[in-house]
């Protein structure tokens, strides 16, 4: 549901990246919303398709929606198998928006990395000349994070006779969850991240040697899926 706001005639773009500076960047232009009291857009930009993304980006993707709902944002836009140059996607967001400030980070990485440089600043202010530009610095520590885990790929939650959940990449019949799993990288073993829907939420449960190491988040899951069957 949309806040009325009070002030129209201003409006802020927070345009975030993969990496730990984004979270800051979204209560930067949550306080500056609240200030002037007008409404506040997120923005992400991905070439990749929403679907093939790996389970660090959709963390960051959950951690910004949830902040998005947490400080009342207008919209929260997710521009994914884009390929046009992001300059261009941040400013048709920006005139379609009727955006008069744009907030961006300072992080070098991936497409957002030439923010930094003077060309890509300039680049922005050619394009959309209308709009006043905050550039948040980031942390040194904050930098160089790398991803920790493998392309995911289509894998099944089973519950074996001693009652623990195990990963299946076969479809067995018994099947539980459909998700997707994500190995960790550097490992022999089936060892990471499953994620998988549960009345239209994302769920996600840590794996160690094929088998669910929070078996509670699954149990709860389970026994909601049959109070529904028993209510209807």
């Amino acid at each position: 549901m949309k806040i009325n706001k009070g002030r129209m005639d201003e409006s802020i773009l927070v345009c975030v990246y993969y990496g730990p500076n984004g979270e800051r960047l979204i209560k930067r232009g949550a306080k500056i919303a609240s200030m002037l009291d007008c409404p506040l857009y997120i923005l992400t930009i991905d070439a990749l398709p929403y679907d093939e993304l790996d389970a660090e980006k959709s963390d960051y993707i959950d951690r910004w929606k949830q902040l998005a709902e947490e400080n009342n944002v207008e919209e929260f836009m997710i521009r994914d198998n884009e390929k046009r140059p992001a300059v261009k996607v941040i400013a048709e967001v920006a005139r379609d928006k009727h955006i008069t400030q744009i907030i961006i980070g300072q992080t070098a990485k991936s497409r957002w990395e030439e923010i930094t440089k003077g060309s890509f600043m300039n680049v922005l202010l050619r394009e959309i000349p209308f709009v006043d530009f905050h550039v948040v610095s980031v942390d040194r520590a904050l930098k160089g994070e790398e991803g920790h885990y493998e392309k995911g790929c289509r894998a099944y939650l089973t519950k074996d006779k001693e009652g623990a959940y195990r990963l299946s990449f076969s479809h067995p019949k018994d099947a539980l969850f459909e998700g997707i799993f994500f190995k960790e990288q550097g490992t022999d073993f089936n060892n990471g991240v499953f994620k998988f829907i549960n009345n239209n939420q994302m769920m996600q449960v840590h794996v160690t040697d094929d088998s669910v190491t929070e078996p509670e988040v699954v149990e709860s899951c389970t026994e909601k899926f049959k109070e529904e069957l028993i209510n209807k």
